[in-house]
């Protein structure tokens, strides 16, 4: 029997636009174990989004689809109160042409993240969390789609309500309320910067289960992928602090889908 402690690591990625580019996406799929594609809506562009795939399948690393609000204008962070079907639907247009796009180039959409607000959004918010499932229950057939998420969202509780896989999600370089969600990035920290303290505390985290809040108070979470942003400067030496230190503190990198 493996009593191997093994982590996923996935980023956000795809989300340049035409010519103005964003992140270093090659470096981070070399470090990476599963993609966060965007899927047009909040960022990325066809070519972008086609190149992001191949990438992604060159290194064994598995395709998300990252879905979105329709706001290219604000990076997909600003909430918007669409209605629960048009959302749905919305959704489904985003996995539709993601997974088509992988699935030239030799792969396939494998689960699905939400972005930005909308991420934030269905922790709390049941109406939404429940279109963006609805969605992935429609989309997935026979073969459930997993989602990741917040721990102790509304949106993961009514996908394993729905039969959908869950996995939990921690931030390597965010900084946590002391309820445990994420600190607004309209407040100072929000985004952590320093490759070796995120690095420390991605190490605490998977192997002891604890994160320090912005007040100091230590919290219990349970996660079975930590994101690296893609956007955030200097992700790619952060990404390969972070994979060192986990060897270094014996633990496996592997993707959560097959």
């Amino acid at each position: 029997m493996d009593t191997t402690r093994t982590i996923d690591l996935n980023a956000d990625l795809g989300e340049s636009f035409g010519q103005w580019r964003l992140g270093d996406d090659a470096g981070m799929l070399a470090l990476v174990t599963s993609a966060n594609v965007a899927c047009g809506f909040h960022a990325g562009d066809p070519r972008t989004l086609l190149d992001t795939c191949e990438g992604a399948v060159r290194h064994g690393v598995s395709i998300g689809a990252q879905v979105g609000y329709h706001d290219l204008a604000g990076f997909g962070r600003r909430f918007i109160d669409v209605a629960p079907d048009d959302l749905l639907a919305d959704v489904l247009y985003q996995l539709a042409a993601l997974d088509g796009l992988a699935r030239t180039c030799g792969g396939r959409v494998s689960y699905l993240k939400p972005h930005g607000a909308l991420y934030n959004t269905v922790v709390h918010h049941e109406e939404q969390a429940d279109a963006v499932v609805q969605a992935v229950v429609r989309y997935s057939g026979d073969t459930p789609l997993p989602v990741l998420g917040l721990p102790g969202s509304v949106f993961l509780a009514r996908a394993e309500e729905a039969g959908l896989p869950v996995v939990r999600e921690a931030f390597a370089d965010r900084a946590y309320t002391p309820t445990g969600t994420l600190v607004s990035r309209r407040e100072p920290d929000a985004v952590l910067h320093d490759p070796q303290q995120i690095a420390a505390r991605v190490v605490r985290l998977v192997t002891t289960g604890e994160l320090v809040a912005v007040d100091g108070s230590t919290l219990a979470v349970q996660a079975d992928s930590i994101c690296l942003h893609g956007d955030t400067p200097g992700a790619v030496e952060m990404a390969r602090q972070v994979r060192a230190a986990l060897d270094d503190a014996g633990v496996a990198v592997r993707a959560f889908t097959p």
